[in-house]
């Protein structure tokens, strides 16, 4: 699978999530263009080849590991949802790295 593909994959899934946990509040409409939105159109332009998507991705996902885990500690009933915002917060950072990961490690590969 591709750095783009993996970073997609795990943006549509933060993507679902959301949309879950949206359509069990009062006010889904706000949950859903607040949260659902925004890691579906990323995942869109990274499958497209935004460059930047990585990067804006990878920014959000701070937001969303931030949320989840004042979530996870703040609501019990909704703990287990906030630690898999978490956790799929942080695979988001390792799929936007590995582009330039990868890079490196070529980089020094060449130099050797």
């Amino acid at each position: 699978m591709s750095a783009r593909a993996y970073l997609a994959a795990t943006l549509f899934a933060l993507a679902a999530l959301f949309v879950g946990w949206s359509l069990g509040h009062p006010h889904p409409l706000a949950g859903l263009l607040a949260f659902a939105l925004p890691p579906m159109l990323l995942a869109l332009a990274a499958l497209r080849g935004w460059h930047r998507a990585g990067f804006t991705a990878g920014v959000l996902a701070l937001l969303w590991f931030s949320h989840g885990v004042m979530l996870a500690w703040s609501e019990p009933g909704q703990r287990w949802l906030a630690l898999a915002e978490v956790g799929l917060a942080l695979l988001v950072v390792h799929a936007a790295c590995l582009p330039g990961m990868r890079a490196r490690r070529e980089s020094r590969q060449r130099k050797s």
